[in-house]
This record gives C-alpha cells, structure tokens and sequence, in this order.
C-alpha cells in the first residue's frame, strides 16, 4: 500500500512511518515543521533529542533501503499539496497535520484564530485535493476523544440511534467540545463526513484518547521521535514522566478525579495500521473510538509514580489548581469494540510502558530540567480560583508495590519559522 502521511515530522507521524515501512508499505509524507515552531514559541524543545528533518530522512533511508519521499509543505498551500499528492498517487492519507494543544488555542483570540484556520482549512484543502489527485484513497483522519466532552451518556463510536416525536434516525453523536481547539476537530469531522456523502471519500475519523509513551530505537537516534512536557504540547503522562525524571513533584490537574480515555504509543501505531489495512467503502465514513484505558487523571499520576518508584526514583504527587474549565468528576464510559474487531490487541500494561519511558527519558533529564519552567500551566480557561487545591492523591508510602494494570500533530503558526 502506499501511504501519504500529512504531518510525517511530529509526535505520531515519524513513529508511524517506521512502523508501517517495516511492514512493506510504502512511505511518502509532507510536514511544515510548525510543531518544532509552536514548542520553540511556547521556551520549550522535545525531552528526547530530534534530528533535523534532513538526517531524518537519510535514516530513514539506512533503515529501509529506500527513500521517503518528503514535501515541506502547509497544507494550506493547495497547489503544492496537490502537486505532492499527484506524484505520489497514494492508496492511503493520512491526516495527522494539525495544532494538536488546546491550551495554545486558549492564550488568545491570535492563536484561537490561527488553531481553528490552519485546522479546518488545511482538511478542506486535503479534502479538494484528494477529490482532485486521488479520489480512491482512503483518508484516515485523525480526531479526539474530546470532541464529545463529557456527556451524562454512554459514547457511541460516532454515530447513535435517536427516537424524537415518534420518528427515528441514525445520527451524529453529539459534540460538547472544551476548546478552541476541539472545536477544531468537530468542524474537520463534519467536513470529512460531507465530503464522503457529496463526493464518493472513503474516510476513517479516529476519536483518539491521550497517547503517552517514547520512540526511542537504541541503533540510530536520528529515529527518534519527539516527546513534549510543556504545559501546551506535553500530554499529561509524558508530562509527569518528565517531572519525575528531574524530581519534580507529579501535578494532577485540581482534584484528579476527571476521566480520559488514553493507549500507549504502540498501541495507537497498531490501531491506525489497522484502520489502514481494512479500509471502507467508497463514500463510507465510519468512527473510530481509539482506546485502550479509561483512568482518572489522579490515577494515572499514582501509576505514574509507582513506576518511577520500581526504578529507584523517589517521586510524589502535588497537585494543582486545574487551569481548564471542566467538571472535576463525571460520567465517562465511551465504546471501543470497532478497532478490537478488526484484530487490536492491547500490548505491554501502561506500568511496563511507564517504566520504558522514563528509563528512556532519564538519559535527557538535563534538557528537561533547563525548561522545567514550561512545566506548570499559565494559560487559562478561567480565573484562578483563591481557594487552595487539596491534594488528596497524594497517600501512599515509598514502599507501596508496583502497579501493573495522556493529540494529534503539524500547517501556519502565529510565529512562522523563516
């Protein structure tokens, strides 16, 4: 198969890349860079060392045996994607080119503007040249559990069964976004859909929970992939890797006890792998809740902890004021069976991964701890609030045992690299 991956330079995309080289597809990708930008913009750089896209490439290239055709482009820039996407006639994109933080869409109206107009109109220009350049390949999008908040319902997997005056329907799961940003990804999925009933696209929308963990192959660290911990770009489980990893206190966000759907790094590369290798019909648009767990914040600090603690580190949980405007407790039990039908099966226990990444982690603490300041949350949703957080998650002993048992990425910034 050959796969077009919009967004090959961050987070998910070059692990992505490797992964599915390995497994005989072939490769191509476009990437603007920006998520190296917006990290730059906000003091902060990756906890795990990245090469410069060139050397990037060329090791990609010793790994493979061939080369990964690559495109520095803003998927803005239409005709130079259509150019892109012409040339390499893919039977697959994959769409992970997008301002993944919903806190750098929160600082202000600029980079509210900016997240929602590099998002959405960087799907409709993908969208137009796909219907142009490669009307059959199947676009695999990729989406966010928070499009749907946090409902008083069970969540379907994008669609549910409605009765109202005596008719029924079949419709869109409603979206209760809880950012600019998710907001974002509720117009780019409305998008996706339309363009699959006006035009014949085949698409794949992936409702993804939080991704933690590191991609870190021991022979070539030009394969590297990036791993933030600043309060934007950082989600909540690399980031309090990282505060362990220089003995920071683990900061939960206000009480802890708000849910979140997440799946390791490997799991995530297993589940788009599938989503590619069993693709839709023509016109089909189908959503998939991408998942393996659902853990409280407060949890995942405890597991997060007892995993610094089996490897010698002596680590605690403070938790903070919670910046964002979001129910402290809540009802959260969404579906996830479409993946685990097509073959997902989780693989190692989120303690395991946790461990494999802060060891992975622990080489760099010295990058970590010169920017520790980006660390706790400045920007928003609401006033501070003058009352004291408690920190109830705080409890265990250093001798407790181990336990077994936190969007998206790359288009235009508000500071564009020259």
């Amino acid at each position: 198969m050959r796969v077009f991956i919009a967004g090959i330079d961050g987070y998910l995309g070059w692990p992505l890349a490797q992964h599915l080289a390995a497994r005989g597809h072939t490769v191509a990708g476009a990437d603007a860079l920006l998520r190296r930008a917006w990290v730059a913009e906000r003091g902060s750089v990756s906890a795990v060392p990245i090469a410069p896209v060139h050397e990037r490439l060329a090791a990609f290239r010793e790994l493979t045996g061939g080369p990964l055709p690559f495109s520095p482009l803003d998927l803005r820039d239409h005709p130079a994607l259509g150019r892109a996407l012409a040339g390499f006639a893919p039977d697959a994109v994959v769409h992970l080119a997008e301002c993944p933080s919903a806190p750098y869409s929160m600082i202000d109206f600029r980079h509210a503007d900016f997240v929602q107009g590099n998002n959405v109109s960087g799907t409709l220009s993908l969208l137009f040249a796909m219907r142009e350049h490669c009307p059959g390949a199947h676009l695999v999008k990729l989406g966010t559990m928070g499009e749907y908040g946090t409902p008083d319902l069970d969540i379907p997997e994008g669609f549910f069964d409605v009765e109202f005056r005596g008719r029924r329907d079949r419709l869109p799961f409603p979206r209760q976004a809880g950012s600019w940003y998710h907001w974002s990804k509720v117009f780019d999925s409305q998008n996706v859909g339309f363009a699959c009933r006006l035009w014949g696209l085949a698409a794949t929308d992936v409702m993804q929970g939080v991704v933690y963990g590191s991609w870190c192959p021991p022979a070539d660290p030009r394969l590297n992939s990036r791993l933030d911990f600043d309060e934007a770009f950082g989600t909540a489980v690399n980031r309090f890797c990282c505060q362990t990893v220089i003995g920071r206190p683990i900061t939960p966000y206000g009480h802890g006890t708000q849910s979140r759907g997440l799946l390791s790094l490997a799991d995530c590369l297993q589940c788009l792998t599938l989503a590619l290798e069993h693709p839709p019909a023509p016109g089909e648009y189908r959503v998939f809740n991408q998942l393996r767990d659902v853990l409280t914040v407060g949890r995942l600090a405890e597991l997060v902890r007892d995993a610094a603690w089996a490897l010698g580190l002596d680590a605690r949980i403070a938790a903070v004021d919670n910046p964002r405007d979001e129910a402290e407790a809540h009802h959260y039990n969404p579906d996830s069976e479409k993946l685990r039908e097509l073959g997902f099966k989780p693989s190692a226990p989120i303690g395991t991964e946790l461990r494999r990444m802060i060891g992975d982690l622990l080489p760099h603490a010295d990058r970590v701890r010169a920017h520790a300041d980006r660390l706790p949350p400045t920007v928003r949703w609401r006033p501070p609030q003058t009352s004291s957080v408690p920190n109830p998650a705080e409890e265990g002993n250093r001798n407790e045992p181990e336990t077994a048992a936190d969007h998206d990425d790359g288009g235009r910034g508000p500071h564009r690299p020259a």
